[in-house]
């Protein structure tokens, strides 16, 4: 996968004025340089921070504020008040802006000093009221923001800081993501239908479709050489079963496999898509349902949404941008079974084949087995248990009026016993904060049966983008209880049809 963070930056901006002359803003300048290069050198920080000159007017404001939204490497701003910035001068700029705003609270000493303080000192360092000013205006203006309170040089502020930053950078991603859909979805299902026009409206994805058979196209062009340096690469990283090695009597459906994974992989890039779909009801001249191919495009970062999910599919491509570079993984999922063993319930979660090898610290095992829908040969897979981790699993609903995300804590853990006939990749988990209310919550929440699970990005991240992009988030964790969880629906319910940016 391409890093994502590569050539993208982060402005700090540090608002000022002139009312205490030249030297003061000389001073400011240096302090809020140190401010952000600070912030920039921190490892918890992913993305690069660039230091802006000291805005003092409204003009130069504006000007900056018009500069960042057209720089296409830009993903957010970063604003502090140095010292104390009349609010007004950001109006038109604030009115202008169209990237995600972290409002750092913070100021150059740790500790107040207190046998130096006089009032030149006072009149430098007024953040403690600069900020609140600014807060102000954000409030009045409806502005949505990302709030940071600390001494900049405290990890946890870093910590912030980088989460905000990962959750701008899924926001730039979602901005020019593509997804293509080959073929439609499900036939019948409800879940996996939405709004495409609003999903571009909301987050600026484009989700199109092509047929089937342009995919097959692809495949058919990929060469002996292509398919033969691929089943090589298959032989080296995982535990191939015999009867798929070469020479072997079913060799030949590796050799497919291979060709759908170079061919799809054509095909993806030619359509500059991020993410993807297909279906088992419209597989056209594919001789098997994509298995393997899938989970390898998903393992380099692909988005993928199984019988034309493509809600999903964006999902999976925003946590994988957002998790770039942190251990784990994230992969599309699905809930297919329960242990409803009172006290040590678990849900296992599966897919006919497409689940990413990430959420997995192990070789997998690469097999073939019967698919007893799709009508076509026997597909190749990569067979594995998800690692022990903590992770995330989100859902994406479109509920008419507007797209809801449900997040919910979940404990990975080991299955009780082997499952050595279970033909495919798989995970087990235990949802915060117990089985009977995430489950309640889950299914009043109308959230989707097709996720994303990450053992890469927590709650916080999820939060922050939800924030940005301006969609419902409701979240199942540790503290949610039923009555909480469902008056929180209704609450939404009334705040999303009156005005989101109150």
């Amino acid at each position: 996968m391409k890093n994502p963070f590569e050539g993208k930056e982060i402005w700090f901006l540090t608002g000022s004025q002139f009312l205490y002359g030249p030297e003061t803003l000389d001073q400011v300048a240096e302090q809020s340089q140190t401010i952000a290069n600070a912030i920039d050198e921190a490892p918890e920080v992913p993305v690069k921070i660039v230091w802006k000159p000291v805005l003092t007017t409204s003009d130069n404001i504006l000007r900056t504020f018009l500069d960042a939204g057209a720089n296409d490497n830009v993903v957010g701003v970063i604003a502090w008040m140095h010292t104390f910035s009349p609010a007004k001068m950001w109006v038109r700029g604030l009115e202008a802006m169209r990237k995600p705003l972290l409002h750092l609270h913070t100021q150059i000493d740790r500790e107040m000093p207190w046998a130096r303080m006089d009032m030149d000192f006072m009149n430098l360092n007024q953040a403690a009221h600069g900020d609140r000013e600014f807060g102000y205006i954000l409030t009045r203006m409806g502005v949505s923001r990302t709030t940071v309170v600390g001494h900049f040089t405290d990890k946890e502020v870093h910590e912030e800081v980088g989460i905000w930053a990962r959750a701008a950078i899924g926001w730039n991603e979602a901005q020019t993501l593509k997804v293509a859909r080959i073929g439609d979805n499900m036939r019948n299902v409800a879940v996996t239908e939405g709004d495409k026009t609003e999903a571009e409206v909301r987050f600026g994805i484009s989700v199109n479709t092509w047929g089937v058979n342009d995919v097959v196209a692809e495949i058919e062009k990929v060469d002996d050489a292509t398919v033969d340096a691929l089943v090589a690469e298959y032989m080296d990283l995982y535990d191939v079963v015999p009867e798929l090695h070469p020479g072997a009597e079913r060799h030949e459906s590796l050799r497919y496999a291979a060709k759908q994974e170079a061919g799809l992989r054509s095909f993806l890039e030619a359509q500059g898509a991020g993410a993807f779909t297909d279906t088992f009801e419209d597989l056209g001249g594919l001789k098997q349902l994509p298995g393997l191919a899938v989970q390898r495009l998903m393992a380099d970062g692909y988005g993928f949404g199984a019988e034309g999910d493509w809600k999903t599919a964006i999902l999976v491509r925003l946590a994988k941008v957002m998790g770039y570079g942190l251990p784990g993984g994230a992969s599309l999922m699905e809930d297919y079974s329960y242990n409803l063993v009172r006290n040590d319930e678990k849900i296992l979660g599966a897919h006919m084949l497409e689940i990413c090898p990430t959420i997995c610290d192990e070789k997998p095992r690469l097999e073939i087995h019967p698919l007893g829908i799709g009508d076509r040969e026997d597909p190749v897979r990569l067979v594995f248990t998800a690692t022990p981790r903590d992770a995330v699993v989100v859902a994406m609903s479109d509920v008419r009026e507007r797209f809801r995300l449900v997040a919910n804590k979940v404990d990975v853990v080991e299955p009780d016993q082997p499952l050595p006939i279970l033909p495919v990749a798989r995970a087990v988990w235990k949802p915060a904060p117990d089985f009977q209310t995430s489950t309640h919550c889950w299914l009043a929440a109308g959230a989707a049966h097709h996720t994303v699970m990450t053992t890469q990005v927590g709650l916080d991240t999820w939060k922050a983008f939800a924030k940005i992009a301006g969609v419902e988030l409701a979240i199942i964790d540790e503290s949610t209880t039923t009555e909480k969880f469902e008056n929180h629906l209704r609450w939404n319910s009334v705040f999303y049809r009156i005005d989101p940016s109150l």
